[in-house]
């Protein structure tokens, strides 16, 4: 893969400069999944505390990806107003507060934070991908892959460690005290960039990448991308996996729990399993595509591994720790695959942003009514047969579109070039 090396009034303050808007996109990266995947292993506490009823619990679980969907478009109104530096500054303070918020109070307390976590991560799902494309353009699918690894590494830190954590110090301090990462990734965010009109970096060297004419190709620039195909397929693509992604995870325990017996803290090992093997397909991808391997067939071979896992619990559900590691690298690696693309055909940094809340939008929105649907099929057939199957057809719409998404956009590639 190609790397593409700034030009400075030195060399390596280029170096320096990338490194460290790398290492701010990473920590920043950390916190966009990690606040909302450690309620999760704690949740029975939270509702013995807060008296809540089940209803009330999966308010708070599912805020924040109702937020994703809602708040999508809003997000990137005052991205494009304010500037990502500011926006990203503004994202990870009010992640610490929606985390301090969140553990100190009651219901209507944690309510609000939780909402303030969604809102503030929502900001962050935006802004991310339009970033890599405008400051590594270069090299769009390893950053992308290395964000949606750090993603992951958030989930999985806070799935393995705040139960833990909660048991030693009590389920307030230990959500409470993941707000450590936002105030280091904020530090971090504010050497890079600081607050600086995306035009104008604070840290030196990235400009000259910025307006590098190579780096600003436009395939399909001239055309609005809601009126392009590979905008609407790569939403529905989205829209599979997020829908999967979020039903898998919210029931996957229990149908381990049902199917085979384990024990709830063995079942629960299993969601850990699932975002743990999603490092590796962010870290795979890239290095795939580097290797000159096209990406129609790592893409099927994401899309074969993400369907093995409901086939694999209906058909040998006692493999499940190998069908959640190939799902969960599949997973990990459609998530680098679907938002290079986003970076890499939308032409402009205002087109990847439209494009980004467009997939994101129509995506969540779908993702928000996974686990909701997964489990109101099981309820009314008592089994998890069906339920499987949705996920099952999901996916499938997911492989389709991801597919024609990639026609689409190499078409786009070509008439931009003749």
């Amino acid at each position: 893969m190609t790397s593409a090396r700034p030009v400075s009034p030195a060399g390596y303050a280029g170096d320096a400069a990338r490194g460290l808007a790398l290492s701010a996109v990473l920590l920043y990266a950390l916190n966009l999944r990690a606040p909302i995947t450690a309620l999760a292993p704690v949740v029975g506490d939270v509702s013995a505390d807060l008296a809540l009823s089940p209803a009330g619990a999966g308010l708070l679980t599912g805020i924040p990806v109702l937020c994703f969907a809602i708040g999508t478009p809003l997000a990137s109104v005052l991205l494009a107003r304010a500037g990502i530096a500011a926006m990203v500054a503004a994202s990870l303070s009010t992640v610490l507060l929606g985390t301090v918020l969140r553990s100190v109070g009651g219901f209507a307390t944690a309510l609000v934070g939780t909402t303030l976590i969604g809102l503030a991560i929502t900001v962050g799902n935006v802004a991310v991908p339009v970033l890599i494309g405008r400051d590594f353009p270069h090299q769009v699918p390893r950053v992308t892959g290395l964000y949606t690894a750090a993603l992951n590494v958030g989930s999985v830190l806070t799935t393995l460690l705040t139960a833990p954590l909660a048991s030693v110090v009590g389920w307030r301090w230990a959500l409470a005290v993941w707000g450590v990462m936002a105030v280091g990734a904020g530090a971090v965010w504010w050497r890079a960039y600081g607050v600086h009109d995306p035009g104008e970096p604070a840290v030196v060297g990235l400009a000259a990448v910025r307006h590098d004419p190579a780096a600003q190709a436009s395939p399909g620039a001239a055309v609005h991308v809601l009126r392009r195909p590979v905008t609407w397929l790569l939403a529905v693509a989205f829209s599979g996996q997020a829908f999967g992604y979020y039903a898998i995870t919210a029931w996957l325990p229990v149908i381990l729990h049902d199917r085979l017996g384990l024990e709830r803290a063995s079942a629960g090992a299993a969601a850990a399993l699932f975002q743990l093997f999603g490092v590796l397909g962010g870290v795979g991808v890239p290095l795939a595509l580097g290797r000159r391997v096209p990406v129609r067939v790592v893409s099927s071979a994401i899309a074969v591994g993400w369907v093995v896992l409901p086939v694999g619990l209906l058909l040998a559900p006692d493999a499940w720790p190998v069908w959640c590691a190939l799902a969960g690298t599949s997973q990990g690696g459609n998530f680098t695959v679907i938002f290079t693309v986003v970076a890499q055909s939308a032409g402009s940094q205002a087109a990847a942003r439209r494009m980004s809340a467009t997939v994101q939008t129509v995506g969540y929105a779908c993702a928000a009514l996974g686990p909701s649907v997964m489990g109101a099929v099981h309820s009314a057939t008592a089994t998890w047969t069906a339920p499987l199957l949705v996920v099952l057809g999901g996916l499938a719409l997911m492989a389709v579109c991801s597919q024609l998404a990639l026609v689409h956009a190499r078409r786009d590639t070509d008439a931009a070039a003749a």
